[in-house]
């Protein structure tokens, strides 16, 4: 028995998750979490270096992952990588890369929230790099394989990594740098003003996501 594919069990919070279709879309930039006939769409726009993505994976995002378990969204996901041109280095470019690969592996979800759960500790040390991203892949259960191990080693993903900054970029509109991380729209319709602080509060962005609906 290989013990890479082992892994440890996915945080409670996330239990159920591994259930939900993941794929990309046909832009080939989005990353598409639950049922495509969700009513309700939520684009997201994240680096994986970004403290107020990590606040609100742990704050807001919860109620997003359970109203797309029981099948009422679905999240789109653009990944950024401009955190590396600002605080150096390429945690950002080889986070993304990664998760790209979870992506095959059918195990993006679960990956994802590994990542930005260890985020403070791998920023403290410098940044994500190949063994802290393929150390991280031991907690998903069945993701290391060699397919995955060598994606993430010899950035597989680059160009993909690339068109999702492009894409970053250009939602920003006039501002070429791109809109900010997190970027939350609901149905096409962006989270901002007085209502972005609703992100960071699970009853509150919860009772955002359903209004939506109405």
């Amino acid at each position: 028995m290989d013990d890479r594919n082992a892994g440890t069990p996915a945080p409670k919070a996330y239990s159920g998750v591994e259930e939900l279709p993941e794929k990309l879309a046909a832009d080939g930039t989005t990353i598409v979490v639950g049922d495509p006939a969700a009513a309700t769409a939520v684009r997201l726009y994240e680096d994986p270096r970004c403290p107020v993505v990590e606040e609100f994976e742990a704050t807001g995002a919860p109620a997003l992952r359970e109203m797309t378990l029981r099948r009422e969204t679905r999240a789109e996901y653009t990944l950024a990588s401009f955190r590396d041109d600002r605080v150096g280095g390429e945690g950002s470019k080889r986070a993304v890369n990664a998760l790209r690969a979870a992506l095959d592996a059918g195990k993006f979800t679960e990956y994802h929230a590994v990542i930005f759960e260890s985020m403070a500790e791998n920023e403290l040390a410098g940044g994500y790099t190949t063994a802290s991203l393929l150390e991280l892949a031991d907690q998903v259960a069945g993701l290391r394989s060699e397919r995955f191990d060598s994606a993430v080693a010899t950035m597989k993903y680059k160009d993909f990594v690339t068109d999702s900054q492009k894409k970053y970029e250009a939602a920003g509109g006039d501002d070429p740098r791109g809109p900010g991380t997190p970027t939350v729209v609901i149905n096409g319709t962006e989270v901002k003003g007085d209502r972005y602080g609703l992100l960071f509060e699970e009853e509150s962005f919860a009772l955002l996501l359903n209004s939506a609906r109405d």
